[in-house]
């Protein structure tokens, strides 16, 4: 519970409406998107600009009080649960496009916009900004950027990293760092705004970004392939990388995934199928329709059963609409639902699916397995009910191999989720004991009182690697 001085001092900030500490505004934002993690904050506050972050956390570091940053709430990681209580700060009121520069191709924008409020804006223009998260319609960029969030796109341009140019940033201090700029080449020093990206809000408050524009692809073209071998569709991706084909979208659907999407899309997918594999090119017209007859031979060559193209960009969309769909798809099955992120080299795919496969009968749970076939990044997904006990620790266990089994064959324990609380433990079997301090160390220099986001990335207590695979 805050010190009333304390709340006083914060609503001269902001005004009386806009610092809330009452049950209702608690408890909405002591969740995220992440299931089972929840912790009730003790106050809430909506700046709505930078100079008004600024005197909050100076009000904030002056009593040690934690803050947590954030936009829509949509990680999967608990990366915005309050667990040690403190304040959220919400960013909705900071939405605004501040500038489109033509000259420069560069855009800068406030945190709280709508990430496809922003993306629809710019392709308005003829421009276009590439990361595209599936929580895209309700997500913010400023979430976007905590997370460095991906999305189906990230094979042909790289995720929101690839993006942010420069950025301002309010320190725990109250101080307000500029980093970066309308610059396409800039060393001077360390890259403070890379630092940033992804530092799931334990470093500072972003209150501004810019961020890289490219030119609008003039063309699309979209199409499925049908997989009764696993093997087959593994196969496929990387053998249309190995042609130097770099597809927009290169979607990968396993089997019980494809049959819980068909029965909440309604849109003739093969139930019967082993994989699917959803491929989009873009580009100019010429080249897309040359890649996308390449990637049909090479479909085929891998004994792909059926390989469709759309032939509309309504069915295009309704493709692209049914994969964005699936963890709304696999909610709908029991209460709770359990989306989690490996990556692996994409030559593993076949071996990572074929891993999950076996882990899930080893606990005796169904894991569902969709992701990013082109960068190798998976989301085995379990629906569960977090009432049962039992069942919950049995599904624990099953992630828990899961990230052993990604890290043994060369990936990593997320690649676009972040650690937030759900992946620290795990966080030192990918970086090492020198890579936890060195992180630590960065954390220490940027928030020595440890009241930015406390709590994330960093667990307690490592978790003892027990499986170990060669």
């Amino acid at each position: 519970m805050l010190d009333p001085k304390v709340c006083q001092q914060l609503r001269s900030i902001v005004g009386d409406s806009s610092f809330r500490d009452d049950q209702e505004a608690l408890i909405t934002h002591s969740y995220d998107g992440t299931p089972m993690q929840q912790a009730v904050p003790d106050g809430v506050i909506y700046p709505s600009s930078t100079k008004e972050v600024s005197e909050i956390m100076k009000v904030l570091s002056a009593h040690r009080i934690p803050l947590i940053s954030r936009g829509s709430g949509t990680n999967l990681c608990g990366g915005t649960v309050p667990n040690n209580g403190g304040v959220v700060m919400v960013m909705h009121r900071m939405n605004k496009i501040l500038e489109v520069d033509l000259e420069n191709l560069t855009a800068v924008v406030q945190p709280g916009i709508i990430t496809k409020e922003f993306i629809t804006h710019v392709e308005s223009l003829g421009l276009f900004y590439p990361p595209d998260p599936s929580s895209m319609a309700i997500s913010t960029i400023g979430g976007n950027i905590a997370e460095c969030s991906g999305g189906l796109r990230g094979l042909k341009y790289g995720t929101t990293k690839d993006y942010v140019i420069g950025l301002e940033a309010v320190l725990p201090s109250g101080e307000i760092l500029r980093t970066g700029g309308k610059l396409m080449k800039d060393v001077a020093g360390y890259d403070l705004t890379k630092l940033l990206v992804g530092s799931e809000g334990t470093l500072a408050v972003i209150t501004e970004a810019t961020l890289k524009l490219i030119p609008l692809p003039t063309y699309k073209k979209t199409m499925l392939a049908l997989y009764t071998d696993l093997y087959g569709a593994a196969r496929t991706v990387s053998k249309i990388i190995e042609n130097r084909i770099i597809p927009a979208t290169l979607e990968f659907l396993d089997n019980p995934t494809i049959r819980v999407v068909e029965d909440f899309a309604r849109i003739g997918l093969p139930v019967d199928a082993e994989a699917i594999l959803l491929i989009e090119q873009d580009g100019d017209e010429a080249a897309v329709e040359r890649d996308i007859a390449r990637i049909i031979e090479i479909c085929k060559q891998e004994n792909a059963s059926e390989v469709k193209v759309a032939n509309t960009q309504e069915e295009a969309l309704q493709l692209l609409t049914a994969r964005r769909s699936a963890f709304t798809a696999l909610a709908r099955i029991r209460p709770t639902t359990i989306l989690e992120d490996a990556t692996v080299p994409r030559s593993k795919i076949a071996d990572m699916v074929l891993r999950i496969n076996e882990i899930g009968l080893k606990y005796n749970v169904q894991i569902c397995t969709f992701g990013h076939a082109g960068d190798g990044n998976l989301h085995p997904t379990v629906a569960t009910d977090a009432r049962d006990h039992e069942e919950i620790h049995r599904v624990e266990q099953a992630f828990e191999e899961i990230f052993d089994a990604a890290i043994s064959l060369g990936g990593t324990i997320t690649g676009e989720h972040g650690v937030g609380t759900v992946k620290a433990p795990f966080l030192e079997w990918k970086v090492g004991a020198a890579g936890i301090e060195v992180m630590k160390g960065i954390k220490l220099a940027f928030d020595p009182h440890n009241i930015m986001n406390p709590g994330k990335i960093f667990a307690k207590e490592s978790r003892k690697r027990l499986v170990l695979h060669k």
